[in-house]
């Protein structure tokens, strides 16, 4: 039949759902074709190509219902972060570590005008994976960093993934698994590369048996007599999986020189990265670059390293480099709006946030950060009508925290105290970890002379975030206000350890030195 109709020729009407992304449907109908006994007229030659048809194009519509692209998903969980065992310095040479803060080669934003990551790093302007956590220093610290993945579980390098993958068997066969890997004969799969690919795929991304999936890749490339380079990926993908990143290191340089591809580049950075090794990384994607000038993933890996790394003035180089290639990347936008507002240059932030809005970026965040670049840009018309849009679009408790939190920021700047100390009250309602909050709340409190609840205040935020020198500061004011010197003293410190270079921090423990030598 020429139509597209129920006369259609099932595997055919599968493979159209298949290049419609209607993979369920097409799952269903392979199934159907599976299950039918075959038919007089069909020869058994010709029916055994059509199962096998039939089998490949369900396993492929089966990996691409639940399938996440490996490159972007590098979020490092407590197991992979308490547990590493690679040895790395732990005096690392300045500039060439991600997980010592402080290395920088060119000195970043400051602690008192950019909010930092609890490793040390300035937050980005674009959420990703491996900027939504810091790397904590004990395992208190792990266990106590905000999920990200809104779950009671651990968070591990594939949360959400694994959350879906676990139960995705069940989700699409409700009868049981689609193939029993437990009885599957390797080796006859290994022999057949198109067969071989698909089922690899499955196990990989539906199935989540990571082993198995490099079991079958391993034999596959042997057949192959090691050169295909896309085998060689596949193991290399398996390896850091499981935590083998020198053995996939290997795989990853073999797999180039057979086939040079951007993909296996950003694997090969992926790598670099999980052993702190930005600076090999950074030449990696340089080099990347000379064979694909232009390349906008590549000049994005490099800005997001330099990003991480403190070196905002070279990130932001390259961020405008990718938008001369692609003048709507989002992230590249959204940092380069970030940085310019913390460089206390809000009107120039004001216009690639807007800019975001014509591309149809539509959301909480967006909104509030255009609710805030127009309150320091004097444009206070559009200011409260700009947080009330971020409140109508919050998704979630922890966005309607963060939104009520900035809004206490602008009642602060135009003096109403009363409104700025109930903004800060319905950031707690709706989350109650939100440290900034409690020391915001706690300078309020010492304003109206309540010192202990100002002091049960900033003992809290300082316990939910040790990285942040303010509460630190202003217990350690407090305290010598009271006359405890020594506990002054010891927050103090704890504030000159988090931003050695606030100079109020210093003066604070020169004047508390001077009156112990007093005593």
């Amino acid at each position: 039949s020429g139509g597209m109709g129920p006369d259609m020729e099932p595997l055919l009407r599968a493979w159209s759902c298949f290049r419609r992304r209607k993979f369920r449907q097409c799952a269903e109908l392979c199934s159907q074709l599976l299950e039918a006994a075959p038919g007089e007229q069909i020869l058994v030659f010709l029916y055994f190509i059509l199962i096998q048809a039939a089998w490949s194009l369900k396993t492929r519509a089966l990996t691409e219902m639940v399938y996440v692209d490996e490159i972007d998903m590098d979020q490092e969980g407590i197991a992979e972060m308490m547990l590493d065992e690679n040895a790395i310095a732990q005096v690392a040479r300045p500039g060439t570590s991600l997980k010592v803060p402080g290395t920088s080669q060119d000195a970043g934003p400051s602690p008192a005008v950019r909010p930092v990551t609890q490793s040390g790093r300035p937050i980005t302007g674009f959420v990703r994976p491996s900027t939504q956590s810091g790397r904590p220093s004990t395992m208190e610290q792990a266990i106590k960093t905000p999920r990200t993945a809104l779950t009671a579980r651990p968070v591990t390098s594939a949360s959400g993934r694994s959350v879906r993958i676990g139960t995705a068997s069940m989700i699409t066969n409700p009868d049981g698994p689609f193939i029993n890997l437990s009885r599957l004969n390797l080796g006859n799969y290994a022999e057949k590369p198109k067969l071989a690919k698909a089922l690899f795929e499955y196990i990989f991304h539906h199935e989540n048996e990571i082993k198995i999936a490099l079991d079958l890749a391993a034999l596959a490339t042997e057949h192959a007599q090691f050169k295909d380079w896309w085998w060689k990926v596949q193991i290399g993908k398996c390896c850091y999986r499981l935590g083998l990143y020198r053995e996939a290191e290997k795989q990853f340089k073999s797999a180039l020189k057979q086939q040079d591809m951007v993909d296996t580049i950003l694997y090969l950075a992926k790598v670099y990265m999980r052993l702190d090794q930005p600076v090999t990384a950074l030449n990696l994607f340089k080099q990347g670059l000379e064979r694909f000038p232009g390349e906008v993933t590549l000049l994005c890996g490099i800005a997001r390293i330099y990003e991480e790394m403190n070196n905002i003035s070279s990130a932001t180089e390259y961020y405008k480099e990718v938008l001369k290639q692609d003048n709507t990347h989002v992230e590249a936008i959204a940092c380069i709006g970030s940085n310019r507002f913390y460089s206390d240059q809000p009107e120039i932030a004001l216009r690639f946030y807007r800019r975001l809005l014509q591309m149809g970026v539509y959301n909480c965040q967006l909104f509030n950060n255009l609710g805030l670049c127009c309150f320091y840009a004097q444009q206070y018309d559009m200011t409260l009508t700009s947080f009330e849009r971020a409140l109508f679009l919050a998704a979630n408790e922890e966005e309607t925290a963060d939104v009520w939190y900035n809004l206490g920021h602008v009642a602060v700047g135009i003096g109403d105290l009363n409104l700025a100390y109930q903004c800060f009250k319905l950031t707690l309602v709706n989350n109650n970890d939100h440290a900034e909050a409690y020391n915001n709340l706690a300078v309020l409190e010492m304003q109206k002379g309540h010192i202990e609840q100002a002091r049960a205040l900033l003992q809290t935020a300082s316990y939910l975030a040790p990285h942040m020198y303010e509460p630190h500061f202003n217990f350690a004011i407090l305290s010598e206000k009271v006359g405890d010197l020594q506990r002054s003293y010891t927050a103090a410190q704890k504030s000159a350890e988090a931003f050695p270079g606030h100079v109020d921090t210093q003066q604070l423990i020169k004047r508390l030195k001077e009156r112990f030598a007093m005593l």
